[in-house]
């Protein structure tokens, strides 16, 4: 299979078993890279894309995680390097993609404690401190791409708790990228804007009224398709963009500009 990698790498990708994350799993796949993807819950739809990945003649598991429980990253490191170990014979995996995450639609006055809480709990405490267990089994010279949104440039109303936690990550990315430099890890953001996906309940798949307000408001005169994001993963991913690094790239089609 033709790769653009000089060799096989292995990325690990969270909330991988639908959505964005599977799109992104299979993209890689195409491209030649093994996976590790984790699911929260359904384990018939990851075994569906390891399924998938095999057959496009990629290695790849799938390991159950809660990222929003940052006291089971320990154990989590620990069952990735015994698949390390055991399906590649090896002790690193080369990118990390942060991605698992939930959407909330509430505005200011009616967000709980709770939803608050969850929120910074799965998009902030959790890829900050999943990484951080992670680190020593990413290899140098290896990647991190932090999923973020395009709500963090432009202001939706009732998106304003989840877009503050991406803000948060998008701030983070520049001081790992400044942090893992020595080891030659580089480390951008990767913004989706409203892509056609289950992602919130469906709503810019399924709303046709909000789909064309979109799409009116897109320069590219249409919302985005998950397609659209597993490609721009794969570019940061490649040899080709080796030098671009502590960056916020928007893959959102040019929305509101």
């Amino acid at each position: 299979m033709t790769t653009q990698f000089n060799q096989p790498k292995i990325a690990l990708i969270t909330g991988a078993s639908r959505g964005l994350g599977k799109n992104m799993a299979l993209h890689l796949a195409k491209d030649g890279v093994d996976l590790i993807l984790t699911y929260q819950h359904n384990t018939a739809d990851a075994q569906a894309v390891v399924a998938a990945a095999e057959k496009l003649g990629r290695k790849a598991v799938a390991l159950q995680l809660d990222v929003s429980q940052s006291a089971t990253f320990p154990d989590f490191a620990a069952q990735v390097q015994q698949a390390l170990q055991q399906h590649w014979q090896r002790t690193t995996f080369d990118f990390l993609v942060n991605n698992a995450g939930i959407g909330l639609h509430v505005p200011m006055t009616e967000t709980s404690v709770e939803q608050f809480d969850l929120l910074m709990n799965i998009h902030v405490k959790g890829p900050f401190f999943l990484t951080q267990q992670l680190l020593p089994q990413l290899a140098d010279g290896g990647r991190i791409v932090n999923v973020s949104t395009g709500l963090t440039r432009f202001a939706i109303p009732g998106y304003g708790a989840y877009a503050m936690m991406k803000g948060a990550v998008e701030t983070m990315t520049k001081y790992w990228a400044k942090e893992l430099g020595a080891r030659g890890i580089r480390v951008n953001v990767l913004a989706p804007g409203a892509i056609e996906t289950d992602f919130g309940g469906g709503a810019v798949r399924d709303n046709e009224s909000l789909n064309q307000f979109i799409a009116s408001q897109t320069a590219l005169g249409r919302a985005g398709q998950p397609d659209d994001i597993g490609g721009a993963l794969s570019l940061l991913l490649s040899e080709q963009a080796g030098w671009i690094n502590a960056q916020r790239i928007e893959a959102s089609g040019g929305m509101f500009l």
